[in-house]
């Protein structure tokens, strides 16, 4: 029988409290602090993985739900960083926005994304296609490079849809386009159908099966986000990764594929402990691949996931081009002002 003073040692050795660590979680709640307001579909992907990650963290903890709205998730992110304990009992959920900012040096960031840590997403994978109207007569890629004075239809200035199609229309070389901007999605697709718009860039989500059904539109090019992960129902379309002819370009397509590849990512403070950060790593992993989730996200969310594992989220971060050549000529698509030449 071990004396008391050598129990009491091997307590406190590092051996002890290693293996003592995985039930850290016990009787403790864990914080989700939400980047977002409640009810919209970041809210759904978040909530549909909170039951599994209790599920799967050691103890069992409780998990509550918080909301912090604002300045595009950069008020949850600045709170991630700066004023949460990094105890990892509380995680952050943001929004792709927060990768973004930081990277484009807009106003209002105060955190580092290269020090907080990225612990994966339920949802990563959103192929984009150009779309027209099947009335335009723009039936192949040809005939939609030869037309002029296109009305390109989005909903803001900065929308992602608004920065990807103005992508695609500048790798495509199409010719003096009108945007047209101001819609909210229902109303963009009525007005296509209705022939106040010509086409628009839409995640393949977007897309209507009647549309595709009926032949209504026409698809022109992909923008597959992963791009290894090509859409089953537009597998014979042209890929924009094709269109590409500099470094330059190429790394604008980078900069957006990883920008949208980084979903809608769970979060830890910087100076969270790497036993805790692994503890909520490998609950996410094992969330991830959980069947019930895989049919709870359905449920919630109405589409299918597609999950990022933490390993994938950082390196998407780590690869993101951020000199300063490519992050000026990004901005003139984000922004109002013509597209610049090639």
């Amino acid at each position: 029988m071990l004396k008391p003073f050598v129990l009491v040692a091997l307590l406190l050795s590092p051996f002890g409290s290693v293996h003592a660590q995985p039930n850290f979680y016990h009787g403790k709640t864990v914080t989700l602090i939400h980047g977002r307001s409640v009810g919209g579909s970041g809210d759904y992907r978040a909530r549909s993985v909170g039951p599994f990650l209790q599920k799967h963290i050691s103890g069992n903890p409780t998990i509550v739900h918080e909301y912090m709205d604002g300045a595009g998730g950069r008020k949850a992110a600045n709170h991630i960083f700066n004023a949460a304990r990094p105890d990892g009992l509380t995680i952050g959920s943001v929004g792709s926005g927060v990768v973004v900012s930081a990277v484009l040096g807009e106003t209002g960031v105060q955190y580092d994304i290269d020090k907080l840590h990225f612990m994966g997403t339920p949802y990563s994978g959103s192929h984009y296609v150009l779309i027209t109207r099947r009335e335009a007569g723009l039936t192949t890629l040809d005939k939609l490079r030869q037309a002029t004075g296109l009305r390109i239809g989005s909903q803001a200035v900065g929308h992602s849809n608004y920065t990807v199609g103005r992508i695609m229309t500048w790798l495509l070389g199409l010719k003096d386009i009108k945007e047209v901007i101001g819609f909210t999605n229902p109303e963009r697709r009525a007005a296509l159908i209705r022939g106040e718009i010509d086409g628009y860039a839409v995640s393949d989500s977007g897309v209507l099966p009647e549309w595709l059904e009926k032949s209504l539109v026409d698809v022109h090019v992909l923008f597959a986000v992963p791009r290894e992960n090509k859409h089953p129902h537009f597998f014979n379309v042209a890929e924009l990764d094709g269109f590409v002819k500099s470094e330059r370009e190429r790394k604008i397509v980078t900069l957006y594929r990883n920008f949208s590849l980084t979903g809608s990512p769970f979060i830890l403070p910087p100076a969270t402990p790497k036993d805790r950060v692994e503890i909520i790593k490998e609950a996410l992993r094992k969330s991830f691949k959980d069947p019930a989730f895989l049919q709870e996200y359905r449920k919630l969310v109405g589409d299918e996931p597609s999950p990022l594992m933490p390993e994938e989220n950082e390196r998407a971060i780590r690869e993101l081009p951020r000199d300063r050549e490519t992050v000026e000529l990004y901005k003139k698509f984000v922004g109002p002002g013509p597209l610049p030449p090639r």
